[in-house]
């Protein structure tokens, strides 16, 4: 009922807003099917313990070392020798193939993921308040439908259907791996980091919002009216950015050797819950993660984002330089707390306060209507410039 009453209120350039965004979407959506059509991986049964690292790496993408690592031999040991003769049975080579293959890009996903991330930018930038309406009127804006729908297709599409990979979180993870010497083109690692970083960018943690499979799982989750009931808890920030960002650094320091003296070792592989996608949980601390943090988000608002994700952590700090995203005129605010009240983490706490550094904000967009004196908006830095330069004109004049 509230997303058609606020779909009858938007104004004919808010409508082909909607339509011609959609119709990117799909247009991008389509493009990226056409251009990288989902594909099998390898089959395993074109590799066995007669063959040497050597030759199997290249054809898995990863480099010697990678594979080594992940047969828990030493990364010195000879790449030239038949892999029977290091020890190694065929059944662990078939297991070990099996998880690097689940680790192969579904390429298509990124456009899935620009194209999520485009819809929820325009919708929170443009089409969420109808134009013209007044402030009496902000229960009806921003409705959750299409927030949710963006949500289902993550999870449905980007996630279950196509599988783990790529996702935000090996977006990072990969290209630390590609310095320690586990992935032979470092360059299209960085491609795709870079990728993900822009679209946090361009709207605030959008990609990680709107687009991103396991964090939506979560959102949809927390998101039900019904879970209301149920006491659920908002984290202080500075104990879940702590805990977030020491696992990051510890993950660094064993990657890099520097902790247990042998590099290439990634504790994410064992908390990665992104493996749900391919139902393929390699080891029981994955399974036991999928478990913790799925059944957590009845409680506290995506907790595997608060407590462990490394993009979740990159982004955070790239939010400082996001173009588009929540903010709030302190001279209009007068601090009654109603956005602190539903914004389910401390991010409106600490815009409302000024700080620098507020925690993390996933553009849910729950706080856009309830300030009774429209002190919210969601919207770019350049508008944010020019208003201020037409305010300053204006004093001038006056003057």
């Amino acid at each position: 009922m509230k997303t058609s009453y606020w779909f009858s209120q938007l104004s004919v350039r808010q409508r082909i807003w909607l339509f011609a965004t959609v119709a990117l979407m799909l247009a991008v959506v389509v493009l990226g099917f056409l251009m990288n059509p989902p594909s099998k991986p390898t089959e395993t049964v074109g590799f066995s313990v007669d063959m040497s690292i050597r030759q199997i790496a290249p054809k898995l993408g990863v480099t010697g070392k990678a594979l080594a690592r992940e047969l828990e031999l030493p990364l010195d040991v000879s790449k030239i020798k038949p892999l029977r003769k290091l020890g190694v049975t065929h059944e662990e080579l078939q297991h070990v193939v099996r998880r690097i293959l689940s680790h192969v890009d579904a390429a298509v996903k990124y456009y899935i993921y620009a194209a999520l991330a485009l819809g929820g930018l325009v919708f929170l930038a443009a089409l969420g308040r109808p134009e013209g309406s007044g402030v009496t009127q902000r229960r009806a804006w921003y409705p959750r439908s299409p927030y949710i729908v963006s949500l289902l297709i993550s999870v449905i599409v980007a996630g279950f259907l196509l599988g783990k990979s790529p996702n935000p979180m090996e977006g990072v993870v990969k290209v630390f791996k590609s310095m320690a010497g586990l992935y032979p083109d470092p360059k299209a690692k960085v491609i795709a980091f870079v990728f993900f970083i822009a679209l946090a960018v361009a709207g605030n943690k959008m990609v990680c919002g709107w687009a991103c499979p396991f964090g939506a799982f979560q959102e949809l989750i927390y998101s039900p009216p019904v879970l209301r009931r149920i006491k659920q808890k908002k984290l202080p920030f500075i104990l879940t950015n702590t805990i977030r960002s020491g696992l990051f650094i510890v993950t660094l320091l064993f990657l890099f050797g520097v902790i247990g003296g042998r590099k290439g070792t990634v504790i994410y592989h064992y908390i990665n819950p992104f493996n749900l996608f391919n139902l393929d949980f390699e080891t029981f601390s994955v399974l036991l993660t999928v478990i913790i943090f799925l059944l957590g988000s009845f409680v506290v608002y995506r907790p595997f984002c608060q407590f462990i994700c490394p993009f979740g952590f990159v982004s955070w700090i790239a939010e400082r330089f996001s173009i588009f995203r929540v903010r709030i005129d302190q001279d209009k605010c007068t601090r009654c707390g109603a956005c602190i009240k539903v914004c389910p983490l401390e991010a409106a706490k600490g815009r409302v306060a000024g700080k620098k550094t507020p925690a993390d904000c996933f553009s849910c967009g729950r706080c856009l209507n309830v300030c009774p004196v429209d002190a919210i908006q969601y919207t770019s830095v350049f508008k944010i410039g020019a208003a201020r330069g037409v305010g300053a004109e204006a004093v001038s004049r006056r003057g």
